[in-house]
């Protein structure tokens, strides 16, 4: 019964993490009105295990880990930062219509490519682990009467499965209105979506030097 109870807790607070659309959101959504729900869903899991990575951390306390991380915190925020330019311009610039041509096809190359530009991408925000310390800390998920490290691993078992029933269900809900999209509005998304996550790239990288 715990292990059902320890999991469910996991999932709120993976689905807690996973639901603000961040930047993240807003390329999973631009990845699958492209190239449909399974690029999408993909790319959704590589920002889902990216939040698993801090979340282990979080809740087995793996000292040297964090030291580095918070020590180079600056840094992994302006390589985070660098990243989301690189990628909003290259989806301000990218063209739709070649996509179409291409018939979308998806490949295993390419979901790979998804999967580990979201996972980098995910992964390069330190700020990720102080989140979960908090939310573990705030809501004592962790510890109580199961045995042993079951509690932790029930936890962050919940945590992927709520991260990725979330993915999957935004980007399944995202690409039954894909073939709605005209390429004229599919491009003007690309325009938008391009410029929202170069001016959050920016913002991230103006961030690192503004210490409160």
């Amino acid at each position: 019964m715990y292990d059902v109870i320890y999991i469910f807790r996991g999932m709120l607070i993976g689905l807690m993490i996973s639901v603000p659309l961040g930047p993240m959101g807003v390329l999973i959504i631009q990845k699958t009105l492209h190239k449909g729900a399974l690029s999408g869903f993909v790319a959704g899991m590589g920002a889902a295990f990216a939040d698993l990575f801090y979340a282990i951390m979080a809740a087995f306390g793996i000292g040297l880990f964090v030291n580095v991380i918070q020590t180079h915190e600056i840094l992994l925020r302006i390589i985070g930062g660098i990243f989301l330019l690189i990628v909003g311009l290259k989806i301000y610039f990218d063209n739709p219509l070649k996509r179409i041509k291409s018939r979308r096809r998806v490949t295993k190359k390419g979901l790979l490519g998804d999967f580990l530009s979201l996972f980098f991408l995910t992964a390069s925000n330190p700020i990720t682990i102080i989140v979960f310390m908090a939310v573990f800390a705030g809501t004592s998920v962790l510890g109580g009467d199961a045995p042993g490290l079951l509690p932790e691993i029930f936890v962050l078992a919940g945590v992927l499965l709520g991260a990725a029933a979330w993915w999957y269900t935004l980007s399944t809900v995202v690409n039954i209105f894909r073939k709605k999209f005209k390429l004229r509005v599919l491009i003007s998304i690309n325009r938008i979506t391009g410029i929202v996550i170069t001016i959050l790239g920016g913002g991230v990288i103006l961030a690192a030097f503004v210490r409160p």
